[in-house]
């Protein structure tokens, strides 16, 4: 049974930087597409980042209010796919979820920036 396991939330003051990962146990699809949501208070959840395995690479997505400021990165050897965020504003604040192919989500990751 595959488990997505996130780390690397936390507290950081505006205009800081966090970086999150996200672990895939188990056997997975060799092409599939890895993601990070969020959901802050009282909103509904969102796709922050998405990176898919392609032949060849990889293709990623991003919201356009993280575009420039937040990249997303996968290690397929590890099953592992990371989210680097820089120049963190406080409406970037809420509990980041990892996906697995649309369909599998991690525990979720608590980032709260401060202003």
């Amino acid at each position: 049974q595959v488990q997505l396991v996130e780390s690397g939330g936390g507290l950081v003051q505006a205009g800081g930087s966090l970086r999150l990962s996200c672990a895939a146990s188990g056997t997975i699809p060799r092409f599939n597409t890895m993601a990070w949501y969020r959901q802050a208070p009282g909103k509904q959840r969102e796709l922050v980042a998405s990176i898919t395995r392609v032949a060849g690479g990889s293709r990623t997505n991003y919201a356009d209010s993280v575009k420039g400021r937040f990249t997303i990165s996968r290690d397929n050897a590890k099953n592992t796919v990371t989210l680097e965020m820089n120049s963190l504003n406080p409406e970037d604040t809420g509990v980041y979820y990892c996906n697995l192919s649309g369909r599998l989500w991690g525990q979720g990751t608590l980032v709260t920036v401060s202003s």
